[in-house]
Formats: C-alpha cells, sequence, structure tokens
C-alpha cells in the first residue's frame, strides 16, 4: 500500500475528502442528487514554518481537523435536511438584493462564531471527559491508601474504560449508523486508490474499510500516549501539580500520537502493523459497510480534489483512460433499469 495523502471524514449524508490545499464535501440531498462544495483549505493556525516542525504538526493538524470538520459537518446537516420550505422561500424573494447579502453576512457571521465556540466545548468536554475526569476517580483510592504508582494504573484503565465504553455506545446508536456506513465508504475509496485500483463503485466496495490513518486510531493512540507519559508524575508529590501537568501534556500527546499514526500509515513493516492493529480493531466499532450510492459519493469527494488517474500512473505504473471506467452513477444506472 503507498500513501496518497488523501484524508477525510464522514458527514452527516457525506463525505468530506482533503487533499494539499483543497477539500470536498459531497452529500447526498433529499432528492437524491449529489451537492458538491470545493473550498481551499486554510490552517486556523496560520502557515508559520515552525508550525510544520514534528510533534509542533500535530497539534496543529488535530485543531485545523476539529474546525475543518465542525465546519463540514455544519454545513453537510444544512443540505442534508429538508429544503426550504415555502414561507421561508417566499421570505427570501421579498428581498431586495441589497437585503440579501446583508442577511447572508450576518447568517455567515453567526455560523462562524457557532463553529467556534462549537469546537472550544468539544476541546473542553473531551480533555474532562477522557483526561481529568479518570485521574480524579483514580485519585479515590488513596482513601484506601494505595500509592501514586496504583493510582496511575487504575487510570490508565478507567481512562480506556470510558473511551471503549463511549465507542461502543454511539456504534450502537441508530441515528449514527449512516454516518458509519459513509465513513467505511470513505476508507474503501482511500483504499481503493492506495491499493492500485482504478476508483469504481465496484472496486470501492470490495475494498477495505479499515484505515491505519484513521481518526479513531488516532484517538486510541492518544489514549495509549497519554497513559505511558502520564507515569511521570507518579514522583510529582503535589495534586495539583499532577493535575496541571496532565493538561501541559494534552499537545504533547497529540503531538506524539500523529507522529506514529503519520509513520505507521506510510509504512508496511511489521512494527508499525503491530502499533496500527488496536486501532483498526477500534474502527469494527466506528465504520460499517456502505451501500453503493455512499461509494459514490466518496467517489465523487475523491474525485474533486484528488487526480487518481496520474496518482495509478506514477506510483503503480497503471494508466487508466475515462473511457476504461464506468461513466454511469449508481443513480443514473438506476435510472436506465427503471426505464427499461
Amino acid at each position: 500500500m503507498r500513501s496518497s495523502n488523501i484524508g477525510g471524514q464522514a458527514v452527516m449524508e457525506g463525505i468530506m475528502m482533503r487533499h494539499k490545499d483543497k477539500y470536498s464535501i459531497a452529500v447526498r440531498r433529499p432528492d437524491n442528487e449529489i451537492e458538491l462544495k470545493v473550498e481551499d483549505y486554510r490552517s486556523v493556525l496560520g502557515n508559520a514554518k515552525f508550525l510544520k516542525y514534528p510533534l509542533i504538526r500535530g497539534v496543529v493538524s488535530f485543531i485545523d481537523s476539529l474546525v475543518v470538520g465542525t465546519k463540514c459537518l455544519m454545513y453537510s446537516a444544512e443540505i442534508a435536511g429538508d429544503e426550504e420550505d415555502e414561507e421561508e422561500a417566499k421570505a427570501n424573494a421579498a428581498l431586495s438584493e441589497e437585503e440579501r447579502e446583508a442577511k447572508k453576512e450576518k447568517e455567515d457571521k453567526q455560523f462562524k462564531w457557532l463553529l467556534y465556540v462549537t469546537v472550544a466545548i468539544s476541546i473542553v468536554v473531551s480533555i474532562a471527559a477522557f483526561m481529568l475526569l479518570p485521574y480524579a476517580l483514580a485519585s479515590l483510592c488513596r482513601k484506601v491508601g494505595a500509592s501514586e504508582f496504583v493510582v496511575t494504573v487504575v487510570e490508565a484503565f478507567v481512562k480506556l474504560a470510558l473511551f471503549m465504553g463511549y465507542m461502543l455506545l454511539i456504534s450502537r446508536m441508530k441515528d449514527i449508523q449512516r454516518t458509519f456506513m459513509y465513513h467505511g465508504a470513505e476508507h474503501k475509496c482511500i483504499n481503493c486508490v492506495e491499493h492500485g485500483l482504478p476508483l469504481t463503485v465496484e472496486n470501492v466496495m470490495a475494498s477495505s474499510r479499515q484505515h491505519k490513518r484513521c481518526g479513531t486510531s488516532f484517538l486510541f493512540l492518544v489514549m495509549l500516549v497519554s497513559i505511558f507519559l502520564h507515569f511521570i508524575f507518579v514522583l510529582v508529590p503535589v495534586y495539583w501539580v499532577r493535575l496541571f501537568g496532565r493538561l501541559l501534556m494534552v499537545p504533547v500527546v497529540a503531538g506524539i500520537s500523529f507522529e506514529i499514526i503519520q509513520w505507521a500509515g506510510r509504512s508496511d513493516s511489521k512494527i508499525a502493523d503491530f502499533f496500527s492493529k488496536p486501532g483498526l480493531a477500534m474502527q469494527k466499532l466506528t465504520t460499517k459497510e456502505p451501500t453503493a450510492d455512499m461509494a459514490e459519493v466518496a467517489i465523487k469527494a475523491v474525485e474533486a480534489v484528488f487526480d487518481w488517474r496520474a496518482y495509478l500512473k506514477e506510483e503503480f505504473g497503471v494508466e487508466v483512460e475515462p473511457e476504461n471506467v464506468s461513466g454511469n452513477t449508481v443513480s443514473e444506472n438506476a435510472a436506465q433499469k427503471k426505464a427499461e
């Protein structure tokens, strides 16, 4: 397998795909058409050279992923939802061009503020639930005379239990099942290309729904790295210093986890496979087998930002002419069968 440097995320009834300085969002509309949007990718923290250094770039990537991912989720929810009702359409039609522009500008500002507030709350809740809460619960062991080493070991088990329990809980929610199916389609699409296969619905459906560079693997790796690094605080005598130290370690944990998962995603070595196994196992919860029309959405998202034909030719020596790939979409094939 050869890394294509494509990254993605499942959204509401669709998929976001990113490659280099572009990202696309393909969403299945209520009328069954695919809405496709392509945007320039700009880092929230800027493009300073030091932000691309090892460890630091992991923190930057994590923050950018949260911001862009949340933005794409909010956009997809709007597209996948009900179409504009008649009253709203009449109200908008009655507005002048200047009033419509002013309304759109106001809505854009509200969207931006909502985006950053949502990301901020997500970060705070995640740190509180998976970093501070496990330590607070494990600290109760001191009441029975447990040492700081034992408390740290208990914290590790509590942290893993909370994370695994959370993943298991959301994987059983009916409302999120389709999102996990799109997550599977995203992985299948990337695996299809990275294994040298032409990007067709048939090839995508036959590909694996697990991928080493998945966000689920990253989060699980964050848990493991934080567990090992927190043993540093075993010898620290002051409770509040140990607690505050865990907060300061969050960027370090994210940076180290990013470097490991990027390396594992580029390597086929046995060591890389070993480190990837826990995350791949977790993906059985967060990815589901997609349908063919979901694979079609994934293909649209990839083709909007990535020339997979040029990639196959360069990396695998495989030349695929446009006429050698079925141009019919799932929707078009269904329409043809209906007409027949």
